[in-house]
């Protein structure tokens, strides 16, 4: 339950389980790089099930299209910048799809490159052009 009463959507339950159950999330005392001590941490890197990818890939999907629902705004392109937003874009997109082929199937994605190609067809962004 969240704090107002209110039952969390099954999607962003399902997220927090398994954030917690796979370790992604913890609880204590943490120096963060800024030197801030956090009461939490939470590993992205630890996604690495595909299982888990699907989890956080369908809670990133449906938290866009409510927010696209609930607003005048949308976008062209997901970006997934280098290198664990990668396969987080593609597979939000993926599940962005699949809640409504019509309004995502046709969206674009793209990410960088850490360092620009200077062979091929060369540059830093993969994907659709931003």
């Amino acid at each position: 339950m969240a704090l107002n009463n209110t039952p969390l959507p099954s999607y962003k339950a399902d997220f927090l389980n398994a954030c917690i159950s796979a370790g992604v999330l913890k609880f204590g005392s943490f120096t963060l790089k800024s030197k801030r001590v956090s009461p939490y941490f939470f590993n992205a890197g630890l996604f690495h099930r595909f299982d888990l990818l699907r989890i956080i890939a369908s809670a990133f999907a449906h938290t866009l299209a409510a927010y696209i629902d609930s607003s005048s705004l949308d976008f062209d392109v997901l970006f997934g910048p280098a290198y664990k937003g990668i396969p987080l874009s593609a597979a939000t997109g993926l599940e962005l799809a699949a809640l409504d082929a019509e309004k995502f199937g046709k969206k674009d994605y793209s990410f960088n490159r850490k360092e620009a190609k200077d062979h091929g067809e060369g540059g830093s962004i993969v994907g659709a052009p931003l």
